[in-house]
């Protein structure tokens, strides 16, 4: 378990600087948990409970219409923040679910004991907000991306930022979450020199 807060401690240092004191309350707070493939953690109407760090595995945040159709929103994998973070910091019903692509392991943290240390060091409150902006910045630039790019700037796009995917998730899920037919998203495999 020591071994796994360092991991958290470290990004959350490189985030916003805690104090030790700051950060022992922040660590107490976790647990370690398991999930086997294909397990959903969040569903669509409920409320977000926890706050996920990412040891093993990966996962998705996927929305579905109401005719069935997804829309791959976000991955998460070691080692990051996971969970549908709008829902939990707003304790609204969920839109979209949360769910592991692989066996995945976690250490997890319950929004309530979260918010009372954020409520109680207001360094722990400016790290959850310089992350949850950070976020708030990928996500903006996936949706220019989605908006503007042609299928292969996408792809482009996706391999600078995050080369090593390609062999972490299934190519079904990459070519969802860019908004590429299957087909084509295998072409560009093939044909698109990184």
């Amino acid at each position: 378990m020591q071994q796994s807060l360092e991991h958290i401690k470290k990004l959350v240092q490189a985030i916003h600087p805690l104090t030790e004191t700051e950060w022992l309350g922040l660590e107490r707070i976790w647990t370690l948990v398991n999930y086997k493939r294909k397990e959903v953690l969040t569903r669509a109407g409920d409320k977000e409970k926890y706050l996920y760090f990412v040891l093993e595995g990966v996962q998705r945040v996927v929305y579905y219409d109401e005719k069935g159709r997804e829309a791959t929103i976000v991955f998460t994998y070691p080692y990051s923040f996971g969970g549908v973070l709008d829902a939990l910091m707003q304790q609204t019903p969920s839109a979209y679910f949360y769910e592991t692509l692989t066996p995945s392991s976690f250490l997890r943290a319950p929004f309530s004991e979260l918010e009372n240390l954020m409520h109680s060091y207001p360094n722990i409150n400016t790290m959850i907000r310089k992350g949850i902006t950070a976020a708030l910045s990928g996500v903006l630039e996936r949706l220019t991306e989605l908006q503007c790019f042609s299928s292969e700037e996408k792809f482009r796009k996706l391999m600078q930022r995050s080369p090593h995917i390609l062999q972490m998730i299934p190519h079904k899920y990459l070519a969802n979450y860019l908004g590429i037919d299957p087909s084509n998203f295998s072409k560009l495999i093939n044909s698109v020199r990184i």
